[in-house]
């Protein structure tokens, strides 16, 4: 069964249709996001809602990358992970999805693969912001580098793998969705860097921007676990506290020196 909700309405799908799961069959989540409140991924929020509905031995794996639906529908070649609790189910996910022009690696990192899915789309409002102010090449290439730090330093500490993050589901995912012309966080951060305020932009949106629910989680998870996030910070001061992307640039360049390690 594969569940590709968006991670708002996630929760009411998975409690709705978790009882229709096949027994025994693979459950694939293709969702990216983290629950506000809850801080749960998309594949604990199905687990959890598999509890309360009395469901036994549900199998979940997760399927993640750079792999922006545009181009996948035209069979462009692509490449993701799938993740799972044990390498059987991440292997049954890889030989169920991979085709000539979509080949799929495993990884035994559930958490990391999904939060690295989850918390790039913070990052890529924040280069959107960067091309609506329009800061240039310099700056993009910093917040993407300086923004997975970022992320690889909260999924640490909550107990993901380092490596994952530099993997396609970090790194891969990061870079398609700060360059790509069809990243809708991207391009929702360019109109915030243009001046626009995030609750004009969403009246106009038909299609979800993943990476504005992310970021409150990502603020929640780093105030829990005690980590260090300026990035996501100002990018949520932007949309939740209407600070001006300009002054949140400003801010980020002049925070105290320190060494990039």
């Amino acid at each position: 069964m594969l569940w590709v909700t968006p991670s708002q309405f996630f929760r009411a799908s998975a409690e709705a249709l978790v009882m229709k799961a096949p027994a025994g069959a693979l459950n694939v989540v293709a969702t990216k996001g983290v629950e506000p409140g809850t801080l749960m991924t998309m594949s604990q929020v199905l687990e959890d809602a598999a509890r309360k509905s009395g469901v036994k031995g549900l199998r979940v794996a997760t399927l993640s990358g750079p792999s922006h639906a545009e181009e996948v529908g035209q069979r462009m070649a692509t490449t993701v992970v799938a993740a799972a609790h044990t390498l059987a189910d991440a292997k049954e996910c890889q030989l169920a999805f991979n085709r000539a022009w979509f080949r799929v690696y495993t990884s035994g990192d559930h958490l990391g693969v999904e939060l690295g899915g989850a918390l790039k789309n913070v990052i890529a409002l924040a280069a959107g912001i960067a091309d609506g102010l329009g800061l240039g090449d310099n700056a993009k290439a910093a917040l993407m580098t300086r923004g997975l730090a970022e992320i690889t330093r909260l999924g640490v500490a909550l107990g993901a793998k380092a490596s994952t993050f530099s993997g396609l589901t970090g790194m891969g995912d990061l870079i398609v969705t700060c360059m790509s012309r069809h990243s809708r966080n991207r391009a929702v951060g360019e109109r915030l860097g243009k001046g626009e305020k995030w609750e004009e932009i969403k009246k106009g949106m038909r299609q979800v921007a993943e990476g504005v629910v992310s970021c409150q989680s990502a603020m929640e998870m780093a105030k829990k676990w005690q980590v260090e996030m300026p990035l996501c910070s100002q990018v949520h001061s932007v949309l939740f506290e209407g600070k001006s992307a300009a002054q949140a640039m400003k801010d980020l360049m002049g925070r105290e020196l320190k060494s990039e390690a």
